[in-house]
Order: C-alpha cells, then structure tokens, then sequence
C-alpha cells in the first residue's frame, strides 16, 4: 500500500521540467535555450526511462488491482446465484406447505407464537430498563 502511495504522491512530479506537449514533442521550459548539450540530453533522457520505467510499474499496479476486483466480482457473482438457488428453493416448499389447510393453520399457530415471544421480550426489556433507570 505504502509502495501505492508513494507512486501518487510523486505524480505531480511525473512530468517536472516540462512544460507540456506541443506538436508532438515534448516543449522544454524557457529556462533552457535551444543549444542544449549532450549531458544536458542524457540527463533527459535518463530522467525519461525513469518516468517510462515508473509508469511502467504504475500500469502493472493497476492491472493486478483491476484483476483482483474482477476476481472479487465473479466470486460476488456466484455467491448471488447460489443464494437465489436456496431462495428459489425455500419459496417451493412454503408453497408446498400452505398449499394443505393442515399446514396453514399449524404455520398460522407457530408464527402466533413466535410474535407473543416478541411481545412478551420487548415488554420485559423496556420494563427492566425503567426500573434500573
């Protein structure tokens, strides 16, 4: 992660000592005359493999994220088709079940008593909370 931050971090410094594109090349700053030297153009250069190198290093970062991410989705993906399996499965058999009268009304008396368990919590924690409170 640090190794990330300190690609962004250096960005700004990306293109240092140019001013921009024009024409197709890069236009030197007006700091420089047109008679630059053969050091001065190795420096330039050197300093251009250095950015290519880490732009270079920057793109394979972003490809290992991108594949990563892509990974991470197929897996989400799977997941959300195995849940809708179940899902779909579960819906069959309640249907199954309240399709009989028997069913329905065992199905009606469970929930009645699961919902007065509800009640029944709820009420003695708001009465717990008043009386320590």
């Amino acid at each position: 992660m640090s190794y990330r931050r300190e690609h962004r971090a250096s960005r700004a410094s990306l293109f240092d000592g140019f001013d921009g594109l024009e024409e197709g090349g890069l236009r030197v700053p007006s700091s420089h005359s047109h008679g630059t030297d053969d050091h001065d153009n190795e420096n330039a250069v050197d300093s251009l493999q250095d950015r290519v190198i880490f732009l270079k290093k920057l793109t394979g970062d972003i490809h290992e994220e991108v594949e990563s991410h892509n990974r991470l989705l197929d897996r989400m993906g799977n997941d959300m088709d195995s849940s809708r399996g179940i899902m779909s499965g579960t819906m069959d058999r309640f249907k199954m079940v309240f399709e009989k009268k028997s069913n329905r009304r065992t199905c009606t008396l469970v929930a009645c008593f699961v919902v007065f368990f509800l009640v029944i919590f709820y009420l003695m924690r708001v009465l717990r909370y008043f009386m320590l409170g």
